[in-house]
C-alpha cells in the first residue's frame, strides 16, 4: 500500500533520506503517456460532485474552492534531488495535462507551501496520518495553534489561497513522492475519496501511486474558466456536462457505468483491518466483516477484489493456505474489473512468493513476469522491484543464472526508490531468497 493511513478524523486531506549506498544508482520512471478516461461523462460528472462537495469524513462542503492562478508552490525543509526532480515532473504534468498555471518558487511567498518534516512530528499533530493538507497555515507549528479553528475547517473556506503539505523526509523515495501526488492533488481540488473509483488516486485503497488521467481530467474541470469559487454544488452539476464535453469529447460516446455507494460500515471495517494500533483478532475480524458487506451488496467490481485482498493480508500468518485462497479470488475480481490496472501487481508479488516457497519456480517466474509490466506503467517502484526479485530468484532456481543476475541487478535500482535505505533493500532481498526450499535449506 502506499503512503496514506486509514484515520477515523478525516478533517484534512492526507494520503497515509536515501543514505550512501552500494547499491546500484537509484532508477526514475519517464513521464506517463496521458490517455483520457473511457468511461462516460454522465459518471464522470456524478464522480466530480462526489469528490468535490465531502470530505473523506463524509462531510458535507457547502462551496466549489479552488486557488485564482497563477498557483505558486514552494518547497521547504529537508529534500533530496529525487523529491525535487518528482515535484518538477508533476507540476509540469499539472501544467501540461490539467491546463492549471502552477509554478514553483524560491524566493517569497507562495500559495502552497511543502514542508518536509519528520514522520514523528506529522504523527504528533496528526496521529493517523503519513503525510496532509491544512489550509490557512504555512508551518507545522502555525498548524498546531489553528488546529481545530475556523481556519483550518475546509468547510469554512469560500476560496483557497495560502495551503501547507506536510511531507515526511525520513522515509522513502516512493513514500514521499505517493505523498506529494495526493497531497497537491488535494491541495488544488477535490478533497474527498471514493472506492468506487478504479483509475484514481483519489481512493483509499491506494492502488495508485501517482496522478492518473482521470485525475488530471478533474483537476482539469476544477479549474474550467466556466467554474467559480463559491458555487454550490447545484450550480456545478448545471455547467459539468458542457465543460467535459469539451476538455473530453470521447466520453459524450463512452459507455454509462454507475456504481453503487459505498456503504459507511464497509469503509469502517476496511480502516480498522488497514490501520494502526490494533490487534490481529480485531483486524481480522474488520476483514471478515468488509468481505461479508461486499457480498450482500453484490459488489463485483474492484472493491469486492479489495475485500478478498484485505482479508487474505489479515489471514497470512494465521493460515497461509486460506490466504492465498482470498489473493487468488481478488486477483479475478480484479482481473475482471480493472484487468489493466495497477492491482494484479499488488496480488501477483504475493502468489508469485507462495508459488517460490512451494518450489514452484516456473509458476513464480510466470506471475512475475505477468505483472512486471503493469507495475511499470503505473509507477510502483515496490511492486516492481518485488517481482523483478521473485523473477530472479526464480530463475536461478531454474538455473538460468545469467538472466537471474540481469533481474536481480534491475531490482535493486528499483528497490532504492521504492523502499529507501540499503539495509531494507538487502532485508527485502534474504527475504525472497530464503522463500525457496533449497535456499532454506543450504
Amino acid at each position: 500500500m502506499a503512503c496514506t493511513a486509514p484515520r477515523p478524523d478525516a478533517a484534512h486531506p492526507t494520503r497515509a533520506v536515501v543514505a550512501d549506498t552500494t547499491l546500484p544508482p537509484v532508477r526514475a520512471f519517464t513521464q506517463p503517456a496521458p490517455v483520457l478516461p473511457s468511461r462516460a461523462n454522465t459518471d464522470i460528472t456524478r464522480d466530480f460532485l462526489d469528490l468535490s462537495f465531502a470530505l473523506e469524513s463524509g462531510r458535507p462542503l457547502p462551496v466549489l474552492t479552488r486557488f485564482e492562478t497563477p498557483i505558486t508552490v514552494k518547497l521547504q525543509g529537508r529534500s533530496t534531488p529525487i523529491l525535487r526532480n518528482d515535484l518538477a515532473r508533476l507540476l509540469m504534468r499539472l501544467r501540461n495535462e490539467a491546463a492549471i498555471d502552477i509554478r514553483q518558487v524560491t524566493q517569497g511567498p507562495a500559495n502552497i507551501i511543502i514542508q518536509t518534516v519528520a514522520k514523528d512530528d506529522i504523527r504528533r499533530a496528526l496521529p493517523h496520518a503519513a503525510c496532509f493538507v491544512v489550509p490557512n497555515v504555512d508551518s507545522l507549528s502555525a498548524y498546531r495553534r489553528a488546529r481545530g479553528t475556523v481556519r483550518t475547517d475546509w468547510a469554512q473556506l469560500q476560496k483557497r489561497e495560502k495551503l501547507a503539505i506536510f511531507l515526511p523526509y525520513d522515509t522513502s523515495p516512493q513514500d514521499m513522492r505517493d505523498c506529494l501526488h495526493e497531497e497537491l492533488a488535494q491541495a488544488l481540488g477535490p478533497l474527498n475519496d471514493l472506492y468506487r473509483l478504479e483509475d484514481s488516486v483519489f481512493n483509499d485503497d491506494n492502488f495508485h501511486a501517482v496522478l492518473t488521467s482521470f485525475d488530471m481530467l478533474i483537476l482539469r474541470a476544477t479549474y474550467d474558466p466556466a467554474l467559480q469559487n463559491g458555487m454550490s454544488r447545484e450550480q456545478v452539476g448545471a455547467r459539468l456536462p458542457t465543460i467535459l464535453a469539451q476538455i473530453n469529447p470521447d466520453g459524450e460516446h463512452g459507455r454509462t457505468a454507475p456504481r453503487s455507494r459505498t456503504d459507511r460500515e464497509w469503509m469502517n471495517a476496511i480502516q480498522v483491518s488497514v490501520g494502526p494500533d490494533t490487534t490481529n483478532a480485531r483486524r481480522l475480524a474488520a476483514a471478515e466483516k468488509a468481505l461479508s458487506i461486499a457480498q450482500s451488496r453484490g459488489w463485483s467490481d474492484q472493491r469486492r477484489g479489495f475485500s478478498h485482498f484485505i482479508l487474505a493480508r489479515a489471514l497470512q500468518n494465521r493460515d497461509p493456505h486460506l490466504a492465498i485462497r482470498h489473493f487468488r479470488l481478488a486477483d479475478q475480481y480484479f482481473q475482471a474489473s480493472v484487468p489493466d490496472g495497477p492491482h494484479r501487481a499488488a496480488v501477483a508479488g504475493q502468489l508469485a512468493a507462495y508459488a517460490l516457497a512451494q518450489g514452484d519456480a516456473q509458476e513464480a517466474l510466470r506471475l512475475a513476469d505477468s505483472q512486471i509490466g503493469n507495475a511499470t506503467t503505473y509507477q510502483n517502484a515496490i511492486h516492481l522491484a518485488s517481482l523483478l526479485m521473485l523473477k530472479s530468484e526464480a530463475l536461478a532456481a531454474l538455473g538460468q543464472t545469467a538472466a537471474a543476475e540481469l533481474a536481480r541487478l534491475d531490482s535493486l535500482g528499483w528497490a532504492r526508490y521504492g523502499f529507501g535505505p540499503e539495509w531494507i533493500v538487502r532485508a527485502k532481498q534474504r527475504e525472497i531468497a530464503l522463500l525457496y526450499p533449497k535456499n532454506r535449506t543450504n
